[in-house]
């Protein structure tokens, strides 16, 4: 899912953030007053976020209400376990819009990179409502609030026409409608083609920014559709027994220039300079073995890997590679929040971490409301990145 993956500047080379930095300043006065408050109102929430140290609370919790406690101590609810593990993870979804909301209200004009990144839930929900619909459920499920964002009408609920037409995603109407209805259709073409429209458009989003508040951005963004694509592989190959052949049609191939600046504990791409393609990376992981580790030997995210273990055979884990790509992304913009505070790259960065809080905190529930502890929870999500 798309729980939620750019141009750089021309020329050679790496752009110096120094120099990128000043470019900022050229603003009008309005422009870098939004600015400077989103960026303010930004670090104050990140610093009461469940982000950097403050991730630690979380692995010493034991119950659905240690977690209710901490989170929300302001308005404790004293619910059955069931009831409460539901109301929690709604709480901590609409508590993550909340804080996106509250930094894109402080422009008069939203940038689009920064809507396309809130909207990323409603693609979520859109893949969540059909699978919902194939199985007959009459009810629709847990939907993220993003107010003016929102482009579906999920209020139409499940009726595909009328939650669909005359949005961006009115091409699904002109899918199989009846097989879509089915327990046993298929959804991996059509959940491919909403990831590659989704991050196409986060793309050209990017066009719409100068290159001092887009080099970050493109940064990030160049990684997380290698690592989508190269997890996306895994998992095709794993768990669905798809040939390579048939994996590599689900790819997202999308191309973007490399030029740039430097980010520290970035994982660079072999021959960076110029155009790149960011399937490159998976379409060659699809000539590896998965159960040969000595393949992956100097592939670009080889780091990313389930490590091998005495006396075990080494097979590819999708589970822990992507857990470990999800912590590289998150790392990657915990550094570069504050690298470039009066650029939207720190707001893109700010929604990424967001976003990843929310994934960390959803996934403790559901550990918690299994009877895991929250140290358990984190065992299961450890990724040496």
């Amino acid at each position: 899912m798309p729980a939620q993956a750019r141009r750089a500047a021309p020329g050679n080379g790496r752009l110096p953030l120094s120099r990128t930095l000043s470019r900022t300043l050229s603003r009008t006065s309005q422009d870098t007053g939004e600015r400077a408050f989103a960026f303010a109102k930004a670090c104050g929430i990140i610093g009461k976020s469940f982000i950097g140290k403050r991730i630690s609370p979380l692995g010493k919790l034991h119950s659905l209400n240690e977690l209710d406690r901490l989170v929300f101590p302001e308005i404790t609810r004293e619910l059955p376990g069931r009831e409460l593990l539901i109301d929690l993870e709604s709480r901590i979804l609409q508590r993550t819009t909340r804080h996106i909301l509250a930094i894109l209200d402080s422009f008069s004009s939203p940038p689009e990179l920064l809507i396309r990144q809130l909207r990323a839930c409603e693609y979520t929900d859109l893949k969540t409502c059909l699978h919902y619909i194939s199985t007959g459920k009459t009810n629709p499920p847990l939907l993220s609030d993003i107010g003016r964002f929102r482009t579906v009408r999920f209020k139409a609920y499940p009726d595909l026409a009328a939650m669909l037409s005359g949005t961006e995603f009115e091409f699904i109407l002109e899918k199989d409608l009846k097989a879509m209805r089915s327990a046993d259709f298929d959804f991996t073409p059509l959940e491919a083609e909403l990831d590659l429209r989704y991050y196409t458009l986060l793309l050209q989003s990017l066009s719409h920014l100068s290159s001092a508040d887009s080099v970050l951005a493109r940064r990030i963004l160049a990684d997380e559709i290698s690592l989508r694509n190269c997890v996306w592989a895994l998992r095709l190959r794993t768990y669905f027994k798809k040939r390579p052949d048939e994996t590599a049609k689900y790819l997202m191939d999308q191309k973007i220039s490399c030029d740039g600046a430097e980010i520290p504990g970035l994982i660079r791409p072999k021959n960076s300079g110029g155009e790149i393609s960011l399937a490159a990376e998976a379409y060659t992981s699809l000539e590896f073995s998965l159960d040969t580790r000595s393949d992956w030997k100097n592939w670009r995210w080889e780091r990313l890997l389930n490590r091998e273990k005495a006396g075990e055979h080494w097979t590819a884990n999708p589970r822990y590679f992507q857990n470990a790509a999800s912590h590289y992304i998150y790392r990657l913009s915990s550094r570069c929040f504050r690298l470039m505070p009066f650029s939207i790259n720190s707001i893109f960065c700010y929604i990424k971490l967001k976003q990843f809080e929310e994934d960390l905190l959803t996934s403790i529930t559901e550990g918690l409301g299994l009877g895991m502890a929250g140290k358990d929870v984190f065992d299961l999500l450890e990724a040496p990145v």
